[in-house]
């Protein structure tokens, strides 16, 4: 198995700084309220300068900084950007584990199967997660989850970090402890205590030191992965859930009608597909990019699914009319979407005697 774990550098606040270019040259704090008991949830580059770090209280993180800048976390916003990063990342690679908004892990061997290859890949990943949609991603690649995910954190932010196979526990054997996944803060303060330091020490145990210091099977798990031994596979959904159409333009548009004509056009291929698979779809959501690369999704459910293009189109332009309103101005991209998919059950009358 050849994986890479993904993970978008400070995502929430690198979302606030392409929405407000000025905050990439302050302190910037996503959080709690700092006069009450609020908690950091990620701080951009500069703040962490400052020793200001997630799960911190946001109380600390004033008091660290007195001259950060606090907002608060718009996690529907979020979304939006997050739904843009993986769309574009499995049209390069198709099986993929989204672990969280901003993490997730990509099946590389399945397309590159040379480690060489995979390398490349990965590299090809993060340049267009880049030109799409303006964000930086650090990834690490392995030959299991747990080394790709402290290869991850290695080289931050925008980093990519190559674990070769047969060298996966000469690379974790140096890192503190509390970097393998699975490991909680009582289990690092039992170890600590015990004098294993490094996560080349809980490789080192043997079975009797190990079930003195973490017990029988979860410590031959841990043990596994300090050796970078991890056989779980990726656990991606197989059932498509969501269907898209969008379109990039040449030139930005500004024109309602001509979008109109773009999401209509999109409607009807939608529905054509789900006419296909004998589905329907309850959800309608139209997305906008503007010059700017923000993003912004308006969504509107119905109370029965349907699968005709008149219906999906005429709700695709009202949530663009609905967008527009928010942030007028002329669009680099706009796109339609159809979700919670289900049969098309066909309703039969009873016969008339």
């Amino acid at each position: 198995m050849i994986v890479a774990h993904l993970d978008l550098d400070a995502f929430f606040a690198a979302v606030e700084e392409l929405e407000n270019p000025e905050l990439r040259r302050v302190p910037l704090v996503v959080g709690g309220d700092p006069e009450g008991r609020g908690v950091v949830a990620t701080a951009n580059y500069v703040a962490r300068t400052f020793g200001i770090r997630s799960a911190m209280a946001a109380a600390e993180a004033r008091r660290r900084c007195p001259h950060a800048v606090f907002v608060r976390p718009r996690h529907t916003l979020y979304r939006d950007y997050s739904r843009e990063v993986w769309s574009t990342i499995r049209e390069i690679v198709p099986t993929v584990e989204q672990a969280g908004i901003d993490e997730g892990y990509l099946d590389l061997g399945e397309v590159a199967p040379a480690f060489d290859d995979a390398r490349a890949l990965a590299e090809a990943v993060r340049a267009v997660v880049r030109a799409r949609t303006r964000l930086s991603c650090s990834l690490g690649v392995a030959t299991s989850k747990v080394v790709a995910k402290v290869a991850s954190d290695r080289r931050k932010p925008g980093g990519l970090t190559v674990v070769r196979p047969g060298t996966e526990a000469a690379f974790l054997a140096p890192f503190p402890i509390r970097i393998l996944p699975g490991i909680g803060p009582r289990a690092e303060e039992r170890l600590v205590a015990l004098g294993i330091e490094t996560i080349g020490d809980i490789a080192a145990l043997d079975d009797e030191q190990l079930r003195g210091a973490l017990g029988g099977k979860v410590g031959r798990e841990l043990r596994d992965r300090a050796r970078g031994i991890d056989p779980r596979p990726l656990e991606v959904a197989t059932e498509r859930i969501s269907i898209s159409q969008e379109e990039t333009f040449e030139r930005d548009i500004g024109d309602p009608e001509r979008l109109h004509d773009e999401l209509r056009r999109m409607a009807a291929k939608l529905a054509e597909y789900l006419r296909g698979r004998g589905q329907v779809a309850r959800t309608v959501t139209t997305k906008v990019r503007y010059p700017d690369f923000s993003i912004r999704t308006r969504s509107t459910s119905l109370p029965v699914g349907t699968d005709d293009a008149e219906r999906i189109g005429e709700l695709a332009c009202g949530l663009l009319d609905r967008a527009l309103r928010d942030r007028p101005g002329p669009l680099r991209l706009v796109g339609v979407g159809v979700s919670g998919l289900e049969e098309h059950m066909q309703l039969s009358l009873p016969a008339v005697v």
